[in-house]
């Protein structure tokens, strides 16, 4: 693709896994219209390439995270950074999405044209100069976290002495070997990090202020490496990726629904590695399974490094940074040469990106999803935002599907807008837009799209179901409304005022 281009049929914002699997979509199921990704950073990847932290891994199975429409050939469905890194470097070279990606291109804001249905994009590059491109569709597959700044619990680090570092803003030449290290946090990257700095560190603190409910299962997938011997890649993925589906789908529902007795399963696997005497309380949170996200330890490392003695678990609030450690309220002294803060990221909606329409600008936090993928009365635009209870890539996959049939059906009408009209007196009764308890989503709720009780104005946590709207559900639905550019009676201001 002629980089000196500047208009396009879609413009996709970011290259990790939701860029990149809304452009191989688009070359399957709407080749003819044109592309481009703009991509901030000077590599693909997006999470994958930004964390360096050690053993940066997937909190979910491959065979889900993954795309639908690219089987994962690794052994390990619990893949590393480099392994992920891999599978989207070769699909991107095999499907020739590469040519289409600009490096060094972030996204400063985007102003939809109603007259001429172009978003018009104003993006800067890495050596400052600010450049405008053109699109009739934009699509934002810019994650769900600030890149620029992660969650600051506003700790005073006070007389404390060592390196402190953030998980986000890993320094590739920390040496912690040797070294005392405390991990402030509970969370998929504490559970990450401690294991694997326990290899080489004299000793790992994972120090929580409230516990996470733990799940073990091994990194490889024995079921999935055996149909791999026997059947067809594609076949034995497909296969694979519906029993990793129907299986977590099954163990939300058993956890929301008899939350004790899933309790009492997690409890019961981790005292067989630990020994039946094990005292749980560390993984005893006060909150019931799935009222947050899982954390996964894969082939027990984190529980295996606390049998070795390298890494214990600790629960305590914080009193005071010192001198070569940390106090805790209760009196106790944790020693610490490093400390690192892995204590959550910060959300951002549409990547931080000003938005606007016809000028004015569009306040996400007025506006009701529509299908987990649009916006009510914001007019060709999609995001991905994932599962909360299942992998990111499940909804990447189905919203490029379907922004592919919208795309299809607006040439075959010859429209040049797509948006979901809500009227101003629309009487939609709300919904927690996030059932979950997790700080990071508490936190950011004041920022985030509005839910509704009733589907279509939602983003659903149900991708079986999901899957089935998405793909059955006419386009044309009598809500997503259909018309060429210029001329129609609802511009700029009015489709935002009728948001409230």
């Amino acid at each position: 693709m002629a980089q000196t281009a500047t208009d396009f049929d879609v413009l996709i914002v970011g290259a990790g896994i939701s860029g990149i699997g809304m452009a191989a979509h688009m070359g399957m199921r709407s080749p003819d219209r044109s592309y481009a990704i703009l991509e901030r950073r000077d590599d693909l990847g997006g999470t994958w390439d930004l964390f360096k932290y050690p053993g940066i891994r997937s909190d979910s199975d491959m065979h889900t995270l993954g795309f639908a429409f690219e089987p994962w050939r690794h052994e390990k469905s619990i893949a590393d950074a480099p392994a992920i890194l891999d599978y989207l470097h070769r699909i991107v070279d095999e499907r020739g999405i590469r040519e289409h990606i600009r490096f060094g291109h972030k996204v400063l804001s985007a102003d939809f044209d109603s007259a001429t249905a172009r978003w018009q994009v104003t993006v800067a590059l890495a050596d400052g100069e600010r450049k405008r491109l053109t699109a009739n569709w934009l699509y934002l597959g810019s994650g769900y976290y600030d890149y620029d700044e992660p969650f600051d619990p506003g700790f005073d680090f006070g007389a404390f002495t060592g390196q402190v570092v953030h998980p986000q803003f890993w320094p590739e030449d920390l040496d912690y070997a040797g070294k005392k290290v405390v991990v402030i946090g509970s969370g998929a990257t504490a559970v990450t990090i401690a294991p694997s700095m326990a290899k080489t560190a004299a000793h790992v603190t994972m120090l929580q202020r409230t516990p996470t409910w733990m799940f073990s299962r091994p990194a490889k997938d024995g079921f999935a490496n055996f149909l791999r011997k026997w059947l067809p890649e594609k076949v034995a993925y497909d296969i694979t990726r519906w029993k990793n589906i129907t299986l977590q789908d099954k163990g939300f529902k058993r956890a929301r629904e008899k939350p004790q007795k899933m309790a009492e399963w997690l409890h019961k696997r981790i005292r067989k590695i630990m020994g039946k005497d094990f005292d749980v309380t560390p993984f005893t949170p006060p909150y019931d399974p799935w009222d947050q996200r899982l954390c996964l330890v894969p082939d027990a490392d984190l529980f295996e490094a606390m049998k070795a003695g390298k890494a214990d678990v600790v629960t305590g609030r914080i009193s005071a940074f010192e001198k070569g450690g940390v106090r805790l309220e209760d009196g106790q002294h944790i020693d610490a040469d490093i400390v690192v803060t892995a204590t959550g990221l910060k959300l951002a909606v549409a990547g931080k990106i000003a938005v606007s329409v016809d000028g004015d600008p569009v306040d996400f936090a007025r506006h009701f999803y529509y299908k987990g993928c649009m916006f009510s009365n914001v007019p060709n635009l999609a995001v991905v935002f994932g599962y909360l209870n299942a992998s990111w890539t499940l909804r990447a996959d189905i919203n490029s599907e379907y922004v592919c049939r919208v795309l299809n059906h607006m040439k075959a009408s010859g429209a040049e807008i797509a948006v979901p009209v809500l009227a101003a007196d629309h009487g939609l009764e709300e919904d927690d837009v996030f059932d979950f308890s997790s700080g990071y989503i508490q936190r950011s709720k004041h920022i985030m799209p509005r839910n509704a009780v009733a589907y279509p104005w939602r983003l659903n946590q149900e991708y079986v179901i999901d899957r089935k709207r998405m793909r059955d559900d006419p386009v044309d639905d009598g809500i997503l409304t259909f018309r060429a550019a210029g001329g129609q009676p609802e511009r700029g201001s009015e489709l935002l005022e009728a948001a409230e």
